[in-house]
């Protein structure tokens, strides 16, 4: 399985650049299944509702909240992988394991793990230090 970090799901959603485009086009071609952690919905979710927030104007939150339910639209097609008892042991252990990555990453890391999923990620200099991690670019 392959599970899409948080800045490659951007780019897939995004879907403009060259570089997005061909990641999309080589997911189409592999018969490996895919999809994204429950960590990265939080996070995107997280930065659309700073979006929604922002804006003070009632009206000018109508766009806000329309792209917010664009992103419920998006993740109810996905396979999203949950962070669930296998997911916080792998956590826990390389917390005691003084594994050097920030928290979120480390969550996604851990579901990964248990999940026995390759990690694609732009964010390859900070996931290597997770031990048995398998990482891997589609966006270089």
């Amino acid at each position: 399985m392959l599970l899409l970090d948080t800045d490659h799901l951007v780019e897939y959603q995004k879907g403009t650049s060259a570089q997005s485009r061909r990641m999309k086009d080589r997911l189409d071609r592999i018969d490996e299944p895919f999809g994204t952690t429950i960590i990265t919905v939080e996070e995107i979710m997280r930065g659309w509702m700073a979006a929604v927030h922002r804006v003070r104007d009632p009206r000018g939150q109508i766009r806000a909240y329309a792209n917010l339910r664009r992103l419920f639209g998006f993740f109810a097609t996905w396979r999203v992988l949950d962070w669930n008892e296998p997911a916080v042991d792998q956590f826990e252990s390389l917390k005691r394991a003084s594994t050097k990555v920030g928290t979120m990453d480390l969550k996604i890391a851990s579901i990964a793990l248990a999940s026995s999923a390759t990690l694609l990620t732009r964010n390859t200099k900070d996931f290597a230090g997770v031990p048995g991690l398998r990482i891997d670019d589609w966006l270089s």
